[in-house]
């Protein structure tokens, strides 16, 4: 009985990955060594370059009554002169910065995805193999302050973190050897889908939509949690005209 309970938590987690921190593992370490990040500035400079430097503009496009940050100078995908705290003091910083932000941006849209899936299927699903539903009964998902995060088999959680961890070591070493390399880039495109080198401008369009897509997963994955934990109802039941057609 004890093992089939067990076998029922692990089927019923797989519902539940791409809303937890597993995602992380698509995307590499927000830690390159500086030598890989010196290198990886000029490259995006030839890339991003839109303006000359006596050109930019003095006031952040984001915060026009700020001074634009001395190194937000166009030159990444997504640069609208945000950093009103000053955290990139430097071109190494900048593109570590760059790093973790689409890292997080990448676990962010497959963690929305996921919240939605997992809220309008997982019970159906469970109940078609005969498993107990992740789902609480106001339809809300685990998560930290959901609760119910202890449904999720304890060897589900070991499986992501060592699939994150190996992934992650696997950008580590992709950042400190490839010359030119660029935040982000584990050259993953099983489909294609990103332009050849010399289509620089296709190459701008697919970065651009990648940062502008996390940034905004970003923000709804955090309003789905909050949401949540203030209503107490999940988000497809709360607000069905999104997620029913």
């Amino acid at each position: 009985m004890k093992i089939a309970s067990q076998k029922r938590k692990l089927a019923t987690a797989a519902l539940f990955l791409t809303s937890s921190g597993s995602v992380s593992a698509f995307a590499p370490s927000n830690s390159p060594s500086a030598n890989a990040q010196s290198r990886s500035l000029p490259q995006a400079k030839s890339q991003w370059r839109l303006k000359a430097v006596s050109d930019l503009p003095k006031y952040s496009q984001s915060i026009p009554f700020l001074n634009r940050p001395k190194y937000l100078t166009l030159e990444l995908a997504g640069d609208v002169g945000f950093d009103p705290l000053n955290f990139a003091t430097n071109p190494d910083l900048l593109i570590e910065y760059r790093e973790a932000e689409i890292k997080h941006g990448r676990l962010a849209m497959v963690a929305t995805v996921g919240w939605v899936f997992s809220e309008l299927y997982d019970e159906k699903i469970a109940t078609y193999f005969d498993m107990e539903p992740l789902l609480n009964s106001n339809d809300r998902v685990p998560s930290l302050f959901n609760g119910g995060m202890d449904k999720v088999s304890p060897l589900w959680w070991g499986f992501c973190l060592g699939f994150t961890a190996a992934v992650d070591l696997y950008g580590v070493a992709r950042a400190r050897s490839l010359e030119g390399y660029m935040p982000g880039d584990l050259g993953f495109d099983p489909l294609g889908l990103y332009p050849e080198e010399e289509d620089i401008e296709g190459r701008m369009r697919m970065d651009l939509a990648e940062i502008k897509h996390g940034r905004l997963a970003m923000i709804a994955i955090t309003a789905f949690s909050v949401q949540e934990f203030v209503s107490k109802v999940g988000v497809v039941d709360e607000t069905p005209f999104f997620f029913r057609p």
